[in-house]
């Protein structure tokens, strides 16, 4: 988009600038005092740092109701992504994502959804009491990944639910599925809801050219965007976008529910000096990215058995498009899972990926790569393929297995339970979450029924070496189950 001459500002980055001249003596919090009560942390930190670790002072603002610098921020970061509004997030994108929901939904209201949301989707379910109506995506057998939603499914359970609030949709995927978000935003507003979007992975879709739509550009209502992912803040700094019919007061309300009172001024001028660098520079940035990524995907094809996939795989529905700066890539062939191959990078190669899963591995490429990075990586892949293939016979051809709900979130996470052996639990309901992590989708929420074919993926992902999160079991040998069955 256009940009203004005020997109070269960071009003956040410029007060805590002016406060540094001034030499305040700080008789007020956080108790280190710019660093000197705690030298340890200012000499691993920086005294640079340190000393704008402060305290929501009259000249800085306050995130709790900003009236000066921070909404300055805020409708320069609306301007810049095009939406009516812009909050600042500082308790990350999980806060931004439950805002959404909270904003939108009470108890015992719908939401219809796909089933591969993150985590924190199903946790606003939980605090909230809506009930989940879920859109089960369909899977690419193939390189084992879940799909977006189709307009068709969509279409059906508005037809079915018609009293739904909202319709939720991720966009982009971690893996780089699209959605179509501008048909699934017209079809909702036409029967009266609203459309929430998860954009933990699409900031770079509001900066770059000829990239997926983004979610204001569609229409949405609301959009969580995790800045620190591709947009080069720190992390656990995320923006909250509003569409023009939402009222951002109540929203504001919610936030102040769901966030922190000491919003910390690391993450929030790192939210606005990183958007004022993706307002001036985002096409550029995002167009070197693009070329990395694509230049990366053609070496490792050429490597042989691996398959980095791209926009070949859009079917104009459940890949209506396809996000070319995620270099996600099949494993499979090679005869090693996703996690193996991930293993070997960080263990033997000192590569860092983003996740490994049964099937693939996603490399996060962005603004801070090279291309000395990618010809690392793809020499890697090449090395591990000669020593380490294998037979694919006997690996776990899919990634996504659709549980069947049997009580809401919320009503399941509360109420009475008993802890089982997690190979004695076919047939219970769950009472908590079973996930890999990441990417962070469960593969058991509460209040879905534990089937063999579930338990076979858990044990075949933990022995390859996924790293399982969620039960209360921290060894995840047992799970918590509705007491007395169901």
């Amino acid at each position: 988009m256009e940009n203004s001459n005020t997109q070269t500002r960071a009003p956040i980055y410029e007060a805590l600038q002016e406060m540094k001249n001034m030499r305040i003596v700080p008789f007020d919090v956080p108790g280190h005092k710019r660093g000197r009560g705690n030298p340890a942390l200012t000499e691993f930190l920086g005294e640079k740092c340190l000393t704008v670790d402060v305290n929501a002072m009259q000249p800085l603002d306050n995130l709790c109701h900003p009236v000066t610098v921070i909404r300055e921020a805020e409708i320069l970061a609306a301007e810049a992504f095009g939406a009516a509004n812009a909050f600042l997030m500082v308790n990350g994108t999980t806060s931004a994502v439950q805002t959404m929901i909270i904003s939108t939904c009470k108890k015992g209201d719908k939401i219809i959804l796909p089933r591969n949301v993150h985590r924190s989707v199903i946790n606003a379910l939980i605090l909230c009491g809506a009930i989940p109506v879920y859109v089960n995506p369909h899977t690419n057998h193939e390189i084992g990944i879940a799909l977006g939603m189709s307009l068709d499914g969509v279409k059906e359970a508005i037809e079915r639910f018609p009293d739904a609030k909202a319709v939720f949709v991720n966009n982009p995927t971690y893996y780089g599925i699209c959605s179509n978000l501008k048909g699934i935003t017209e079809l909702a507003h036409s029967k009266g809801l609203k459309v929430l979007v998860d954009e933990a992975h699409g900031t770079h879709f509001y900066f770059g050219k000829n990239l997926p739509i983004s979610a204001m550009a569609a229409g949405a209502d609301m959009a969580s965007v995790s800045m620190h992912k591709s947009g080069g803040s720190l992390t656990q700094s995320s923006f909250l976008l509003t569409g023009k019919n939402v009222n951002k007061n109540y929203v504001r309300q919610i936030i102040n529910l769901m966030q922190t009172t000491s919003g910390s001024y690391l993450l929030l001028s790192s939210l606005d000096i990183s958007r004022r660098n993706l307002a001036l520079n985002g096409e550029q940035i995002f167009a070197s990215v693009v070329d990395m990524a694509q230049y990366a995907r053609e070496e490792i094809n050429q490597i042989g058995d691996y398959y980095a996939y791209s926009r070949e795989l859009i079917n104009g529905d459940t890949i209506f498009d396809f996000d070319v700066t995620k270099l996600s890539l099949n494993t499979l062939n090679i005869g090693l899972a996703g996690i193996e191959v991930y293993e070997i990078l960080r263990d033997e190669y000192d590569i860092q990926t983003e996740f490994g899963d049964i099937g693939n591995i996603l490399a996060y490429v962005s603004i801070g790569d090279r291309k000395s990075d990618i010809e690392r990586l793809v020499g890697a892949l090449s090395e591990i393929r000669r020593r380490y293939k294998k037979d694919r016979t006997g690996m776990l051809d899919y990634e996504y297995i659709s549980p069947r709900v049997v009580l809401a979130p919320q009503e399941a996470f509360y109420s009475e339970k008993e802890s089982v052996d997690i190979d004695e639990s076919e047939g219970r309901i769950c009472t908590e979450f079973i996930m890999s992590y990441p990417p962070g989708i469960p593969i058991l929420a509460p209040g879905e029924e534990i089937t063999k074919e579930i338990m076979d993926y858990i044990k075949y992902a933990k022995a390859k070496g996924c790293l399982m999160t969620g039960p209360e079991d921290m060894e995840i040998k047992r799970v918590n189950v509705l007491k007395g069955g169901y």
